[in-house]
């Protein structure tokens, strides 16, 4: 079956976020040669601009078609896309595509799941698992670690989303450095050194993050625990007790892919062998761009 007229060469692929953009121009090829990233989420935008916005993005990159992922096919964001229910493979996500603009503008769903009585969703993540199963095929089941504002635990089997779990622990700790009694002791930079893997350590083995974090202000109080320290301290601690729900049903050592932006994933990684699991990491990007490709080949 021929490609849809017009991407057949070429394409735009948008991860459209809550509080940032980055969209990628990829040619007939698959091949990326531009990239624009910035501040324009989808929650500084109101829902009659959004078509505007589309249209402003298509000038800079040229006039082709975009595929767009993430918060923007959100209620929050331009059109709301129905998630696709587990378990989701991507010719399931790419059969669901919501036509924002014919021919021109579509936007990839999101998963969802309903497990008792939890439920969770995503938006975008699912895109870079399927990028990540394209660039390394996953064969049976792989647990995967997507870390960032709202982590993402996903249970893949083969090329196929059976499960995961949200933990809202970026956003916490943005939450603690701005506005709770631990924010003027939580200003510092965080790297994966001692006293982080400390912290991972104290909320991997206790899972107890309330009680936990007073600690730190006790500590420096008390005078037992030096004020440099306690930015790395506590996001290994919170770290430590998303791991504690996150690798609860890993195998023993199991290896884990942990995927997304570096800044996050060299702690995550660091984290969860300190907890006496393998690791690989992948570019959050690179499998993005993968992902949206995959999607866009299914276009007819």
């Amino acid at each position: 079956m021929a490609r849809m007229s017009g991407w057949e060469h070429g394409f735009a692929a948008v991860d459209w976020g809550s509080t940032a953009r980055r969209a990628y121009v990829l040619d007939a090829d698959g091949r990326t040669i531009a990239e624009i990233e910035d501040e324009v989420g989808t929650l500084t935008i109101a829902k009659d601009r959004f078509a505007g916005e589309v249209k402003a993005l298509r000038a800079q990159m040229g006039a082709m078609p975009m595929l767009l992922a993430g918060m923007v096919g959100s209620n929050r964001g331009w059109m709301e896309a129905p998630y696709v229910p587990c378990p989701a493979s991507l010719p399931d996500i790419a059969a669901h595509l919501l036509w924002a603009e014919p021919k021109q503008t579509a936007i990839v769903p999101g998963v969802s799941l309903i497990e008792g009585n939890r439920g969770d969703v995503m938006r975008g993540e699912e895109v870079q698992v399927f990028g990540a199963h394209v660039l390394r095929p996953m064969e049976g089941r792989t647990l995967i670690c997507h870390p960032g504002t709202h982590t993402k635990w996903i249970e893949m089997d083969g090329g196929t989303i059976v499960g995961f779990r949200t933990i809202m622990t970026g956003e916490l700790f943005a939450l603690l450095r701005k506005h709770s009694i631990l924010a003027d002791m939580l200003a510092g930079p965080v790297e994966p050194d001692a006293a982080f893997l400390r912290g991972v350590a104290r909320g991997y083995g206790s899972g107890e993050m309330a009680a936990e974090l007073f600690s730190i202000r006790a500590g420096l109080l008390l005078g037992i625990a030096p004020p440099a320290e306690a930015p790395a301290f506590a996001s290994g601690l919170l770290i430590g007790c998303d791991l504690h729900t996150g690798l609860a049903a890993a195998l023993p050592n199991e290896e884990i892919l942990v995927l997304g932006r570096g800044s996050l994933t060299r702690l995550y990684a660091a984290a969860i062998r300190q907890c006496g699991f393998r690791t690989r990491d992948l570019d959050g990007a690179t499998a993005f761009v993968a992902g949206m490709r995959a999607i866009a080949e299914t276009i007819a």
